[in-house]
Protein backbone atom coordinates (compact mmCIF):
# COMPACT_ATOMS: atom_id res chain seq x y z
CA UNK A 1 0.00 0.00 0.00
CA UNK A 2 2.83 2.43 0.83
CA UNK A 3 4.40 1.83 -2.58
CA UNK A 4 1.09 2.56 -4.28
CA UNK A 5 0.64 5.84 -2.36
CA UNK A 6 4.21 6.83 -3.13
CA UNK A 7 3.65 6.15 -6.83
CA UNK A 8 0.44 8.23 -6.81
CA UNK A 9 2.23 11.13 -5.09
CA UNK A 10 5.07 11.01 -7.61
CA UNK A 11 2.59 10.99 -10.48
CA UNK A 12 0.71 13.97 -9.03
CA UNK A 13 3.94 15.88 -8.46
CA UNK A 14 5.09 15.18 -12.01
CA UNK A 15 1.72 16.32 -13.34
CA UNK A 16 1.91 19.56 -11.39
CA UNK A 17 5.38 20.23 -12.78
CA UNK A 18 4.25 19.37 -16.32
CA UNK A 19 1.58 22.06 -16.14
CA UNK A 20 4.18 24.82 -15.86
CA UNK A 21 5.68 26.13 -19.12
CA UNK A 22 9.17 24.69 -19.86
CA UNK A 23 10.64 28.21 -19.64
CA UNK A 24 9.82 28.13 -15.92
CA UNK A 25 10.78 24.49 -15.33
CA UNK A 26 13.48 25.18 -12.73
CA UNK A 27 11.99 28.37 -11.28
CA UNK A 28 11.81 28.73 -7.50
CA UNK A 29 8.14 29.54 -6.91
CA UNK A 30 8.62 30.26 -3.22
CA UNK A 31 11.35 32.78 -4.03
CA UNK A 32 9.09 34.34 -6.67
CA UNK A 33 6.22 34.70 -4.20
CA UNK A 34 8.60 36.27 -1.67
CA UNK A 35 9.94 38.74 -4.24
CA UNK A 36 6.42 39.72 -5.28
CA UNK A 37 5.51 40.42 -1.65
CA UNK A 38 8.77 42.18 -0.75
CA UNK A 39 8.65 44.47 -3.77
CA UNK A 40 4.95 45.22 -3.32
CA UNK A 41 4.10 44.31 -6.91
CA UNK A 42 0.37 44.10 -6.19
CA UNK A 43 0.34 47.58 -4.67
CA UNK A 44 2.01 48.98 -7.79
CA UNK A 45 -0.54 47.20 -10.00
CA UNK A 46 -3.39 48.63 -7.91
CA UNK A 47 -2.00 52.13 -8.43
CA UNK A 48 -1.75 51.52 -12.18
CA UNK A 49 -5.09 49.83 -12.92
CA UNK A 50 -7.21 50.22 -9.77
CA UNK A 51 -9.38 47.62 -8.13
CA UNK A 52 -7.41 44.72 -6.73
CA UNK A 53 -4.70 45.17 -9.37
CA UNK A 54 -5.46 41.91 -11.16
CA UNK A 55 -6.72 43.66 -14.31
CA UNK A 56 -3.08 44.31 -15.17
CA UNK A 57 -2.90 40.61 -16.13
CA UNK A 58 -5.74 40.87 -18.66
CA UNK A 59 -4.76 43.25 -21.46
CA UNK A 60 -5.80 41.58 -24.69
CA UNK A 61 -2.85 40.42 -26.78
CA UNK A 62 -0.21 42.15 -24.70
CA UNK A 63 1.24 39.12 -22.93
CA UNK A 64 0.56 36.13 -25.15
CA UNK A 65 3.62 33.94 -24.59
CA UNK A 66 5.70 32.78 -21.65
CA UNK A 67 8.65 34.70 -23.09
CA UNK A 68 6.60 37.92 -23.25
CA UNK A 69 5.61 37.39 -19.63
CA UNK A 70 9.21 37.01 -18.54
CA UNK A 71 10.06 40.06 -20.63
CA UNK A 72 7.39 42.12 -18.86
CA UNK A 73 8.77 41.11 -15.46
CA UNK A 74 12.22 42.16 -16.67
CA UNK A 75 10.73 45.47 -17.84
CA UNK A 76 9.34 46.09 -14.34
CA UNK A 77 12.70 45.08 -12.86
CA UNK A 78 14.53 47.59 -15.05
CA UNK A 79 12.02 50.45 -14.79
CA UNK A 80 11.71 50.16 -11.01
CA UNK A 81 15.38 49.32 -10.42
CA UNK A 82 14.44 46.22 -8.40
CA UNK A 83 17.83 44.56 -8.78
CA UNK A 84 16.50 41.14 -9.77
CA UNK A 85 18.97 38.57 -11.02
CA UNK A 86 17.82 36.51 -14.04
CA UNK A 87 16.71 33.66 -11.78
CA UNK A 88 14.63 36.14 -9.75
CA UNK A 89 12.91 37.42 -12.89
CA UNK A 90 12.20 33.84 -13.91
CA UNK A 91 10.84 32.97 -10.46
CA UNK A 92 8.46 35.95 -10.42
CA UNK A 93 7.31 35.20 -13.98
CA UNK A 94 6.74 31.55 -13.04
CA UNK A 95 4.49 32.57 -10.15
CA UNK A 96 2.52 34.92 -12.39
CA UNK A 97 2.23 32.19 -14.99
CA UNK A 98 0.98 29.71 -12.44
CA UNK A 99 -1.53 32.14 -10.90
CA UNK A 100 -2.75 34.10 -13.92
CA UNK A 101 -1.52 33.19 -17.40
CA UNK A 102 -1.20 29.40 -17.34
CA UNK A 103 1.05 29.07 -20.41
CA UNK A 104 1.93 25.40 -20.89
Amino acid sequence: MKQFLYAVLLTLAAGAQAQQHPLFKDADLKAGEKLIAENQCNECHIRRVGGDGSDIYNPKGRINTAGALRGMVEYCNTELNLGFFPEDTNAVAAVLNKQHYKFR
